[in-house]
Protein backbone atom coordinates (compact mmCIF):
# COMPACT_ATOMS: atom_id res chain seq x y z
CA UNK A 1 0.00 0.00 0.00
CA UNK A 2 1.34 3.63 -0.84
CA UNK A 3 -0.83 6.14 0.15
CA UNK A 4 -4.84 6.81 1.24
CA UNK A 5 -7.10 9.71 0.30
CA UNK A 6 -10.25 9.97 2.82
CA UNK A 7 -12.46 12.38 3.26
CA UNK A 8 -12.39 14.37 6.65
CA UNK A 9 -15.50 12.79 7.59
CA UNK A 10 -14.13 9.73 7.03
CA UNK A 11 -10.89 10.14 9.21
CA UNK A 12 -11.99 9.27 13.26
CA UNK A 13 -12.83 5.80 11.06
CA UNK A 14 -9.11 5.35 10.21
CA UNK A 15 -7.35 2.72 11.74
CA UNK A 16 -3.70 3.84 12.59
CA UNK A 17 -1.23 2.83 9.53
CA UNK A 18 2.42 2.47 9.44
CA UNK A 19 4.41 5.54 9.19
CA UNK A 20 5.48 4.70 5.24
CA UNK A 21 1.79 4.81 4.24
CA UNK A 22 0.96 8.56 3.28
CA UNK A 23 -2.20 9.87 4.10
CA UNK A 24 -4.17 12.66 1.96
CA UNK A 25 -7.10 14.64 2.79
CA UNK A 26 -9.84 15.41 0.08
CA UNK A 27 -12.76 16.98 -0.49
CA UNK A 28 -15.80 14.97 -1.65
CA UNK A 29 -15.09 16.71 -5.09
CA UNK A 30 -11.57 15.50 -5.62
CA UNK A 31 -12.74 11.72 -4.40
CA UNK A 32 -15.09 11.26 -7.10
CA UNK A 33 -12.57 12.33 -9.67
CA UNK A 34 -10.44 9.44 -7.88
CA UNK A 35 -12.78 7.03 -7.89
CA UNK A 36 -14.33 4.86 -10.50
CA UNK A 37 -17.57 4.87 -8.03
CA UNK A 38 -20.48 7.44 -8.28
CA UNK A 39 -21.18 7.63 -4.87
CA UNK A 40 -17.20 7.03 -2.92
CA UNK A 41 -17.61 5.60 0.00
CA UNK A 42 -15.17 7.94 1.42
CA UNK A 43 -11.82 6.45 1.24
CA UNK A 44 -9.71 5.08 -1.64
CA UNK A 45 -6.31 3.43 -1.09
CA UNK A 46 -3.14 3.84 -3.93
CA UNK A 47 -1.42 0.08 -3.99
CA UNK A 48 1.47 -0.97 -5.68
CA UNK A 49 0.01 -4.42 -8.28
CA UNK A 50 2.46 -6.84 -6.91
CA UNK A 51 5.00 -8.93 -9.04
CA UNK A 52 3.29 -11.82 -10.22
CA UNK A 53 5.07 -15.20 -8.42
CA UNK A 54 5.40 -18.50 -9.60
CA UNK A 55 2.71 -20.83 -8.34
CA UNK A 56 4.69 -23.24 -5.68
CA UNK A 57 2.71 -26.75 -5.66
CA UNK A 58 3.97 -27.10 -1.84
CA UNK A 59 1.56 -24.44 -0.28
CA UNK A 60 -1.27 -26.66 -1.84
CA UNK A 61 -0.47 -29.28 0.54
CA UNK A 62 -2.70 -29.17 3.91
CA UNK A 63 -5.43 -26.76 2.72
CA UNK A 64 -8.10 -26.17 0.21
CA UNK A 65 -7.75 -23.97 -2.79
CA UNK A 66 -10.30 -22.56 -5.54
CA UNK A 67 -9.72 -23.12 -9.26
CA UNK A 68 -12.17 -21.26 -11.07
CA UNK A 69 -12.42 -22.36 -15.10
CA UNK A 70 -12.86 -19.16 -17.32
CA UNK A 71 -14.83 -17.11 -14.65
CA UNK A 72 -16.23 -14.05 -16.93
CA UNK A 73 -18.22 -11.65 -14.63
CA UNK A 74 -15.49 -9.23 -12.93
CA UNK A 75 -18.34 -8.73 -9.74
CA UNK A 76 -18.49 -12.97 -9.52
CA UNK A 77 -14.67 -13.05 -9.05
CA UNK A 78 -15.02 -10.16 -6.44
CA UNK A 79 -17.54 -11.36 -4.47
CA UNK A 80 -15.46 -15.41 -4.52
CA UNK A 81 -12.14 -13.15 -3.28
CA UNK A 82 -14.48 -12.01 -0.45
CA UNK A 83 -15.95 -15.12 0.71
CA UNK A 84 -12.84 -17.49 0.33
CA UNK A 85 -11.19 -14.77 2.56
CA UNK A 86 -14.30 -14.96 5.20
CA UNK A 87 -14.03 -18.33 4.81
CA UNK A 88 -10.12 -18.63 5.83
CA UNK A 89 -9.60 -20.09 2.02
CA UNK A 90 -6.14 -17.57 0.83
CA UNK A 91 -5.12 -18.93 -2.04
CA UNK A 92 -7.83 -19.52 -5.52
CA UNK A 93 -6.07 -20.39 -9.00
CA UNK A 94 -7.66 -19.03 -12.37
CA UNK A 95 -7.35 -20.19 -15.79
CA UNK A 96 -5.59 -17.80 -18.07
CA UNK A 97 -8.72 -16.83 -19.84
CA UNK A 98 -10.46 -15.98 -16.29
CA UNK A 99 -11.31 -12.64 -16.32
CA UNK A 100 -8.50 -9.77 -14.52
CA UNK A 101 -8.48 -9.76 -10.79
CA UNK A 102 -7.74 -6.13 -11.30
CA UNK A 103 -10.35 -4.95 -12.97
CA UNK A 104 -12.25 -2.38 -11.36
CA UNK A 105 -14.77 -4.00 -10.91
CA UNK A 106 -13.44 -7.08 -9.09
CA UNK A 107 -11.17 -5.04 -7.12
CA UNK A 108 -14.34 -3.15 -5.49
CA UNK A 109 -16.10 -6.04 -4.66
CA UNK A 110 -13.54 -7.87 -2.92
CA UNK A 111 -13.85 -5.01 -0.32
CA UNK A 112 -10.57 -5.23 0.83
CA UNK A 113 -10.18 -9.16 0.62
CA UNK A 114 -7.88 -8.99 -2.33
CA UNK A 115 -4.89 -7.82 -0.21
CA UNK A 116 -5.08 -10.97 1.28
CA UNK A 117 -5.36 -13.51 -1.17
CA UNK A 118 -2.93 -15.43 -3.25
CA UNK A 119 -4.01 -15.32 -6.34
CA UNK A 120 -2.41 -17.09 -9.41
CA UNK A 121 -3.33 -17.47 -13.34
CA UNK A 122 -2.05 -20.55 -15.40
CA UNK A 123 -2.96 -23.30 -17.84
CA UNK A 124 -5.71 -25.36 -15.79
CA UNK A 125 -5.07 -28.69 -17.66
CA UNK A 126 -1.19 -28.44 -17.12
CA UNK A 127 -1.69 -27.75 -13.44
CA UNK A 128 -3.85 -29.99 -12.36
CA UNK A 129 -2.11 -32.43 -13.75
CA UNK A 130 1.14 -31.31 -11.56
CA UNK A 131 -0.57 -32.08 -8.42
CA UNK A 132 -1.73 -35.20 -6.10
CA UNK A 133 -4.66 -33.74 -4.69
CA UNK A 134 -8.51 -34.59 -4.82
CA UNK A 135 -10.21 -32.19 -8.01
CA UNK A 136 -14.02 -31.64 -5.98
CA UNK A 137 -15.89 -30.61 -9.03
CA UNK A 138 -18.61 -28.67 -9.02
CA UNK A 139 -21.05 -30.12 -11.24
CA UNK A 140 -24.81 -30.77 -12.00
CA UNK A 141 -24.71 -34.34 -11.14
CA UNK A 142 -22.57 -35.60 -8.54
CA UNK A 143 -21.94 -36.17 -4.78
CA UNK A 144 -24.21 -34.46 -2.42
CA UNK A 145 -22.02 -31.58 -0.92
CA UNK A 146 -23.54 -32.47 2.42
CA UNK A 147 -22.51 -36.13 2.23
CA UNK A 148 -18.64 -35.82 0.74
CA UNK A 149 -15.38 -36.83 2.30
CA UNK A 150 -13.41 -34.09 2.30
CA UNK A 151 -10.18 -34.99 3.49
CA UNK A 152 -8.02 -32.49 4.98
CA UNK A 153 -6.86 -31.16 1.09
CA UNK A 154 -7.58 -30.14 -2.38
CA UNK A 155 -9.01 -28.25 -5.19
CA UNK A 156 -12.63 -26.60 -5.61
CA UNK A 157 -12.60 -26.32 -8.73
CA UNK A 158 -15.55 -23.64 -10.82
CA UNK A 159 -16.86 -23.46 -13.98
CA UNK A 160 -17.99 -20.71 -16.22
CA UNK A 161 -20.94 -18.91 -15.66
CA UNK A 162 -22.57 -20.14 -18.91
CA UNK A 163 -20.79 -23.57 -20.28
CA UNK A 164 -19.46 -24.92 -16.83
CA UNK A 165 -16.10 -27.00 -16.49
CA UNK A 166 -14.19 -27.56 -19.51
CA UNK A 167 -14.27 -30.53 -21.24
CA UNK A 168 -10.42 -30.83 -21.11
CA UNK A 169 -11.17 -30.18 -17.32
CA UNK A 170 -13.80 -32.82 -16.57
CA UNK A 171 -11.40 -36.05 -17.04
CA UNK A 172 -9.26 -34.69 -14.15
CA UNK A 173 -11.90 -34.28 -11.96
CA UNK A 174 -11.80 -36.94 -9.06
CA UNK A 175 -14.95 -36.45 -6.79
CA UNK A 176 -17.94 -34.81 -8.89
CA UNK A 177 -20.16 -32.97 -5.76
CA UNK A 178 -23.31 -31.32 -6.79
CA UNK A 179 -25.17 -28.57 -3.99
CA UNK A 180 -28.89 -30.44 -3.92
CA UNK A 181 -31.56 -29.02 -5.57
CA UNK A 182 -34.69 -28.10 -3.80
CA UNK A 183 -36.41 -25.96 -5.94
CA UNK A 184 -36.70 -25.60 -9.59
CA UNK A 185 -34.19 -23.04 -10.76
CA UNK A 186 -31.56 -23.92 -13.76
CA UNK A 187 -28.58 -23.47 -12.03
CA UNK A 188 -27.11 -21.65 -8.98
CA UNK A 189 -24.73 -18.25 -9.74
CA UNK A 190 -20.79 -19.26 -9.64
CA UNK A 191 -20.35 -16.68 -7.01
CA UNK A 192 -23.28 -18.15 -4.53
CA UNK A 193 -21.91 -22.03 -5.49
CA UNK A 194 -18.11 -20.78 -4.41
CA UNK A 195 -19.83 -19.84 -1.21
CA UNK A 196 -21.86 -22.81 -0.16
CA UNK A 197 -18.67 -25.10 -1.14
CA UNK A 198 -16.64 -22.22 0.74
CA UNK A 199 -18.91 -22.80 3.89
CA UNK A 200 -18.74 -26.77 4.31
CA UNK A 201 -14.76 -26.43 3.99
CA UNK A 202 -15.73 -23.53 6.83
CA UNK A 203 -17.48 -26.16 8.58
CA UNK A 204 -14.31 -28.28 8.53
CA UNK A 205 -11.89 -25.79 9.84
CA UNK A 206 -14.21 -25.29 13.13
CA UNK A 207 -14.12 -28.84 13.83
CA UNK A 208 -10.24 -29.25 13.37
Amino acid sequence: MHSIYYDPSYFQSLPKFPANIKLFEVNNVELAKISTLQAPQGIIALVNVPIKQKLDLNLLKGKFSLVLDDVQDPGNLGTIIRTADWFGIDQIICSVHTVEVYNPKTVQSTMGSLARMNIFYTNLEEFIAQVNLPIFGALLDGNDIYEVNWGNEGLILLGNEGHGISQNLLKLITVPVTIPRIGVAESLNVAVSAAIFCSELGKLSLKR
